[in-house]
Parts: structure tokens; C-alpha cells; sequence
């Protein structure tokens, strides 16, 4: 009975995720340069009235790969079939998927770094040549059966490139790396979607959603969520910038987007080990949360802002994270600053 309540939950994350989506290229807000190099990509296959190459997207989570994944169905009017690379388990997995294209069509795969090697050199064929070889039967009785697949595009997303093979990475026509946004980008993605919510919000206010929201437009949309469902119950459904501050303040997120873990994880390394340098295993242990989490989660942004920074001999808090503390820094790093 647990179940199908929080599989509700689960539906109406993605319902609302999925209606705040851009469906084109003039919707897209940000990576201008990924922008204008897929819109060119699509134009020059639709002028050739060719399928679209196989296309690789990379970046920390949250920034728009999905979406960009299915603007380009859209673009291209073809059919976009989602999967993620833990859900392919083997090569008969694969060869599902892949016959159950049509000509055009895109095949999108999430996380794709995380398909098992023993499956990932599957996609080579069907990648170049659009063909798959598929194993049946074992020992004596053992042969291999040759499917030929309709031409394709797929689309990889991942948050971690170095693991993927470099012969994999090389088999895509166009790679592209998203980044961080910038608040001005994020503030343009918090008022279209708030004009899609019916939520009246300011300019000022929408800044301010944008400058804790780590620059990314996943957490700037659930951000706005909370501020939205704040300002329904204490502001009559108007959100301005002291509506913002007040409700983002009630979630533990403070005015540079620093959140809870964020500000436990740096008060650990400057007071409990003295700015570092501190080991990644120490560290969560420390703070009591998993090393793959805080690697792929939690440092890159604190790193992107200049907070932290990782050395051969461990995590080091730099001079802004002593400031934004109010902790004076170790005599050498105030050296250092004159």
C-alpha cells in the first residue's frame, strides 16, 4: 500500500518537469553555443533529408540534456524512445530497443556511461554500419544472427565523459558539453516557467530564485515550486524578491546558493581539519554521506564558485570560503593575498 502513493509523487515530479520543458530551439534558454551548432546540425540534415548523426551530450545533471534530446525529435519530427544506460543489462536488451525503431528515429539514452562494456561494443555496429550480431543459443548449438537495424540517431547523455571509452566517444558525429548558467540565463527560465504555473513573479524576485539555484535550471524549477506553493499560503501568489529570500530561507538555502550539505561539508574541512587538505573518504565520513555523492553532486558547484578545490593531497577550502565564514585564514594564505 506504500507503493502507489509515492509512485504518485513520482508522476507528478515528472508531469511537472515535462510541462515546463522547452519543445524548441526559440524556447531554450542558455548554451548558446550548443544551441546554434545542434539548430545547424538539424538544418543540414533536414536540407539533405538525411537522419540526424549520432550525438553526444555531456555535463553535471540538471542543465538540459534530456530536454535537448527531445527538442531535437521534435525538430526533426521523428520519434524519440528514452531509456538509461543501468536499465540495459544485455546485448538482448539492446536489440529490442534497436528494432523497434523506425527510420529517423531517435534513441535516447540517459546516463550512458553506465551501460555494462560487454553491451557497449553492441552499439559500434549498430552505430557505423546499422547492423547488430546477436549471440544465440550457447556452446555446440551456439550461432550468430545479424539484424539489420533502421537508421537511427542515438543521443548520449552522461555527467561523467571519462568513463566513457574512447572508441565509443568517437563514434558520434557531434559531441557538446553543457555548463553551468548564468543568473541572467537562469532568471529568463524561472519567468517563462512561472508564466506557465500562472504565479505572478517580479523581476527582482525571479533573480533572486536564480542566484541560490546553483546555476542550473533543474533546481531553479524546484526552487520556484517551493516558492510558489510559499507565496499561495503567505503572499497571496506573488513572488517578489523578500517573498523569495523568506521562503528560500526556510529551506536552509542562504543568498549564494549555498545549501545545508554545502555549508556542512566546508565548515568540516575549515574547522574540523583546518582548511585541508583533506581526503575524499575522511571527508564523508565526516559529514556522513557517500564519496560518489559528494564527488559528483555537491563538489562540482562549490568548485565552480571558488569555494573548494581538490589537490593530489586532498579537499582545500580557499581564501572565499574562509570570508563567506568569517574565519580568519592560516598566516601563509593571508601571505598569499598580499
Amino acid at each position: 500500500m506504500d507503493e502507489s502513493p509515492r509512485n504518485d509523487f513520482v508522476r507528478v515530479d515528472q508531469d511537472f518537469e515535462l510541462s515546463l520543458r522547452p519543445t524548441r530551439f526559440a524556447d531554450y534558454v542558455g548554451q548558446d553555443k550548443v544551441r546554434e551548432r545542434l539548430e545547424l546540425f538539424v538544418a543540414a540534415a533536414k536540407g539533405r533529408g538525411d537522419v540526424l548523426d549520432h550525438v553526444l551530450l555531456s555535463g553535471p545533471p540538471g542543465l538540459g540534456k534530456t530536454t535537448l534530446a527531445h527538442i531535437l525529435g521534435e525538430q526533426m519530427e521523428v520519434n524519440v524512445k528514452t531509456t538509461s544506460g543501468p536499465v540495459i543489462d544485455k546485448a538482448g536488451d539492446l536489440a529490442g530497443l534497436l528494432t523497434g525503431l523506425e527510420k529517423g528515429d531517435i534513441l535516447f539514452i540517459d546516463e550512458i556511461h553506465r551501460i555494462p562494456r560487454a553491451v557497449e561494443e553492441y552499439l559500434y555496429s549498430a552505430m557505423e554500419d546499422f547492423v547488430i550480431d546477436i549471440l544465440i543459443d550457447q556452446g555446440p548449438n551456439a550461432r550468430s544472427v545479424r539484424l539489420n537495424l533502421p537508421r537511427f540517431t542515438l543521443v548520449g547523455a552522461t555527467t561523467r565523459m571519462g568513463l566513457l571509452t574512447a572508441p565509443f566517444r568517437s563514434r558520434f558525429g557531434m559531441s557538446n558539453r553543457l555548463d553551468y548558467y548564468s543568473h541572467e540565463d537562469l532568471k529568463k527560465i524561472i519567468t517563462r516557467s512561472a508564466r506557465i504555473l500562472n504565479v505572478d513573479v517580479d523581476e527582482p524576485g525571479a533573480l533572486e530564485i536564480a542566484a541560490r539555484s546553483r546555476g542550473t535550471p533543474r533546481i531553479a524549477n524546484n526552487l520556484l515550486r517551493w516558492v510558489r506553493d510559499y507565496a499561495q499560503v503567505k503572499a497571496d501568489n506573488r513572488i517578489n524578491k523578500e517573498i523569495a529570500d523568506r521562503a528560500l530561507t526556510m529551506l536552509d538555502i542562504d543568498q549564494y546558493g549555498l545549501d545545508e550539505m554545502d555549508k556542512r561539508l566546508l565548515e568540516t574541512i575549515l574547522l574540523k581539519f583546518s582548511g585541508g587538505p583533506v581526503g575524499l573518504g575522511s571527508l564523508a565520513v565526516s559529514v556522513g554521506e557517500e564519496a560518489g555523492t559528494i564527488e559528483e553532486v555537491y563538489e562540482p558547484y562549490l568548485i565552480q564558485e571558488g569555494y573548494m578545490k581538490r589537490t593530489p593531497q586532498g579537499r582545500v577550502v580557499t581564501p572565499l570560503c574562509y570570508e563567506r565564514f568569517g574565519v580568519k585564514p592560516p598566516a601563509n594564505m593571508q601571505r598569499e593575498l598580499l
